[in-house]
């Protein structure tokens, strides 16, 4: 059952820097705690200024209820606020990467990841405090898992109702149902709500893709085509991640946002067939 309304404990994260920054001590507490020179996991969070939203995402990350090992890389793509400030006040590693572009972003943090797994993040998501264990837990415990993916929701920003977003969130499912068990399951894959092998990701040009396709998806197949095993939905309410909607105002709104999708995956598919 999907949530109507945005819950409690990810409305306590979702606020803007002023609101946040008194609690950018406790959060780097809290990582330096987490955060290990040998980690099991590596959470990789590309980030293009996000001044007003990075703490937010850092800060419900902070707060897991992970056991493993982990390490958080925020990987600075030319901002021209002060995104790297307030990743490095937050205790996390931080490295910039000067050629512009979420692919390069992410090729950035996998380079220099130290985990064995790598976690897919963005940097206006919020994130459950069981997300991390959810995501990885297919991988350790099942070696025909190559690549999991997770639920989402939308945080409006723009004046789109929840309300809205409710029940196009189940539409959604309903399609993702669709390209699991009739399509290609990879249009399932979002960058921002991932995980993978880092070795089997290095091993297939890491998040390389071509034009007309991208990054998160296209990686999906690369590793399923390896011969590295399926894809795993996690479908856990606890783990639903909490996105902005601003993708969708960006696409021009609820309808062409939609209207894009559908498009994209037949181009999607279209691609995988010339591959």
């Amino acid at each position: 059952m999907r949530p109507i309304a945005i819950p409690k404990n990810i409305l306590k994260y979702n606020k803007g820097r002023a609101e946040l920054s008194p609690e950018i001590s406790g959060i780097a507490e809290r990582f330096n705690q987490l955060k290990s020179e040998t980690p099991l996991i590596s959470i990789i969070i590309p980030a293009y200024n996000e001044e007003e939203n990075i703490l937010k995402t850092l800060y419900s990350l902070s707060q897991t209820t992970t056991k493993h090992r982990i390490e958080v890389i925020v990987v600075n793509n030319n901002s021209a606020d002060d995104t790297e400030t307030l990743a490095n006040a937050c205790s996390v590693t931080c490295v910039n990467e000067k050629k512009q572009g979420i692919t390069n972003a992410r090729n950035a943090g996998l380079q220099i990841a130290r985990g064995e797994y790598v976690i897919n993040a963005d940097a206006d998501t919020i994130y459950p405090q069981g997300w991390i264990d959810d995501m990885v837990n297919p991988l350790i415990a099942n070696q025909s898992v190559s690549l999991t993916y997770g639920k989402f929701s939308f945080v409006p920003i723009a004046g789109t109702p929840r309300l809205v977003y409710f029940f196009y969130e189940y539409i959604s499912d309903f399609n993702r149902t669709i390209c699991k068990l009739f399509k290609e399951e990879a249009l399932n894959v979002y960058g921002f709500n991932s995980a993978c092998r880092r070795l089997q990701c290095l091993s297939v040009d890491g998040f390389n893709h071509p034009p007309g396709t991208n990054e998160d998806g296209w990686l999906a197949i690369k590793l399923r085509e390896k011969g590295y095993g399926q894809l795993h939905w996690v479908k856990f309410t606890r783990s639903i991640v909490w996105t902005t909607d601003r993708r969708i105002q960006i696409d021009g709104g609820l309808y062409k946002a939609t209207y894009d999708r559908l498009v994209k995956n037949l181009k999607f598919n279209s691609f995988k067939k010339q591959d």
